[in-house]
């Protein structure tokens, strides 16, 4: 296998991609406020921070926010409305309190969240960076979500641009067409648009937030039929990913990065991706130039697992060193 696997090696850009968000350590402290609450004691260990990671679209998510007692805040629009939900480690167990006309349905949700249907012992490492990043995270869990927009409009908005252009314009337009996050939450924190809203967004507003006519037109139609989507949730992964490819603008990158989330499906590789199979290529074989197939290749030994392994790799951190510029960064809400 080319290249070892340095444990010492810091959280690069990559890494992150894998997943992880900082929480810091602490037990958090119960907001109250009329929340509901539930504790939830997993089979086994669970980081927050590995788990719920892939939720969070940049470091300024107004979704999504970490707290320095320990706490995780995230919003959604839940088939019941709104919820704010809080989360916190207690030992072993998981307290969770909730917020907003969705708080019930947040909370039942819980553990498919926090990866209860994931079944981790599936997997069986067969390279010795994926042995090491596997044994280093005992607490890697695939989130369920079970909502298919909430994932799908930020992952339309990432489609060929850089992850900053995304991300700004997922801030923008969470910010000005969402609305405030229910119950005590942190300053700033917002619940994203209803599927009618992001359907009603007029053209000038998607391009002040830097988004092109290709990426706006596709999520508005995708909002228009959100219903049919949200059914993808409780499909089967090839099932699942052709109701979202009929969507026209909605291919297999785009399908597999939202049921990675929605579904927690451990093999929803992403195929299409710029980066991801030289960086998997390198990773096991040396070959910074692997193509899909390549990759697909590669990864064969974890078929039902591949995108767990790619996680691994990813969070690994073991990548390619650069030698071209990176993609140029364009807004052209400027024009």
């Amino acid at each position: 296998m080319a290249g070892r696997f340095d444990p010492r090696i810091p959280l690069t850009p990559t890494a992150a991609r894998g997943g992880r968000t900082d929480v810091p350590p602490g037990r958090g402290r119960a907001a109250g406020g009329g929340a509901k609450d539930r504790v939830w004691a997993p089979e086994g260990a669970v980081d927050l921070g590995l788990t719920l990671g892939p939720l969070r679209r940049g470091p300024a998510d107004p979704t999504f926010r970490t707290t320095p007692d320990g706490s995780v805040w995230k919003t959604s629009q839940t088939p019941d409305g709104p919820a704010t939900l809080r989360l916190a480690k207690d030992g072993a167990d998981i307290r969770a309190e909730a917020w907003g006309p969705g708080a019930d349905w947040a909370l039942d949700n819980l553990p498919a969240l926090l990866g209860a249907a994931d079944d981790p012992a599936a997997f069986v490492p067969r390279h010795r960076l994926v042995h090491a990043s596997h044994r280093r995270r005992p607490g890697l869990r695939l989130t369920r979500t079970g909502l298919v927009v909430e994932s799908l409009i930020p992952t339309v908005l990432e489609q060929k641009v850089t992850s900053d252009e995304a991300y700004r314009a997922w801030r923008r337009l969470v910010r000005q067409y969402g609305e405030p996050a229910p119950g005590p939450a942190p300053q700033g924190l917002y619940v994203m648009p209803t599927a009618r809203a992001w359907a009603l967004i007029p053209s000038w507003d998607w391009h002040k937030a830097g988004v092109d006519s290709k990426r706006s037109a596709t999520i508005v139609r995708a909002a228009r039929v959100a219903n049919r989507l949200e059914e993808a949730a409780a499909m089967e992964l090839g099932q699942a990913a052709a109701r979202l490819e009929a969507v026209p603008g909605i291919g297999p990158w785009t399908s597999a990065e939202t049921l990675q989330r929605s579904n927690g499906a451990a093999d929803a590789v992403t195929t299409g991706d710029l980066h991801l199979p030289g960086i998997v290529g390198y990773a096991l074989a040396g070959d910074r130039d692997a193509d899909d197939a390549a990759m697909l290749e590669l990864l064969a030994p974890y078929a039902g697992q591949r995108h767990r392994a790619a996680r691994l790799i990813l969070l690994a951190g073991h990548t390619p060193p650069r030698r071209m510029p990176g993609m140029p960064r364009t807004d052209i809400g400027r024009l």
